[in-house]
């Protein structure tokens, strides 16, 4: 009698600190990278004040803060380029590597056939082809679209073909019992087990298209994009512009890992890594 009294005192305790555990942890979630931001910008500055580094080399943080706030609609307008340019990118890389990553998830054969292949991709330094592309596809946004995908393009695929292996078995003998179609295991079974690790790779994968994007931008004889503007300012030895370009592409990624971390969370509300 003691220990079921005992019991439900701790089960109503539990119930009872439930949600104020709940907001602590939610507002740590948001303090914690703020107070890792300010100090990480505060070593930046003293680092620069200390050495005395030269601005081109090394801007301090107030001096990028104090530029962005001068001109915000400029790196505002030139961010949502970039981004677009980023986005668009990823969702072509998800899409091909979803495709592709389908029938190497299938086939053994084609699996250790193709991994070499995106072994090659993934390895290959892609700053040193970006001009046969610039020339290739004559610069602009095909290029940019294309860099992109191209260098996220192994990542998202191993990321589809992990996931779509690690289905569960006694789920695809259901499935094969009731004679499902292929399109039918591959909507019901193989992308939902995809996803987590979809959504795993898509941060390394935002990071490689972002540089992409960054790169290309400023090499594919484009005047928009944070990239172009970051390149021309480098020409003029402009270290303000230069910078602020620079923390503005950190500023987006951060962005673009937020938006991802939310998007797990509404679509993977059902997997046992978000109920924590």
């Amino acid at each position: 009698m003691t220990s079921r009294r005992s019991w439900r005192t701790s089960a109503r305790r539990r119930c009872i600190r439930t949600p104020f555990n709940a907001t602590r942890k939610g507002i740590r979630r948001i303090v914690a990278p703020i107070v890792g931001i300010v100090t990480f910008g505060l070593l930046w500055e003293a680092l620069v004040a200390v050495f005395d580094v030269r601005r081109f080399v090394l801007l301090p943080p107030s001096a990028i803060l104090s530029e962005l706030l001068d001109q915000p609609g400029f790196y505002w307008s030139n961010a949502l380029v970039t981004g677009r340019h980023m986005l668009v990118g990823l969702i072509i890389s998800l899409a091909l590597a979803v495709a592709v990553g389908s029938v190497m998830a299938a086939s053994r054969f084609i699996e250790e056939a193709t991994q070499p292949v995106l072994v090659l991709i993934l390895v290959t330094p892609w700053v040193a082809y970006i001009t046969s592309v610039v020339l290739w596809l004559d610069g602009g946004e095909p290029t940019i679209l294309f860099m992109v995908a191209f260098t996220s393009f192994p990542v998202f695929t191993f990321g589809v073909v992990g996931g779509m292996k690690s289905a569960d078995p006694a789920a695809r003998e259901l499935l094969a019992s009731v004679d499902a179609r292929p399109w039918e295991v591959l909507w019901r079974l193989r992308l939902p087990a995809a996803l987590p690790s979809i959504f795993t790779t898509a941060r390394f994968a935002m990071g490689l298209g972002l540089a992409a994007a960054y790169f290309a931008e400023g090499s594919a004889l484009t005047t928009d994009g944070l990239g172009a503007i970051g390149r021309r300012a480098a020409s003029f030895n402009d270290a303000e512009i230069l910078w602020t370009t620079i923390v503005s592409s950190a500023l987006l990624g951060i962005a673009g890992l937020t938006l991802i971390s939310l998007l797990e969370r509404y679509l993977l509300r059902w997997h046992a890594s978000q109920r924590s």
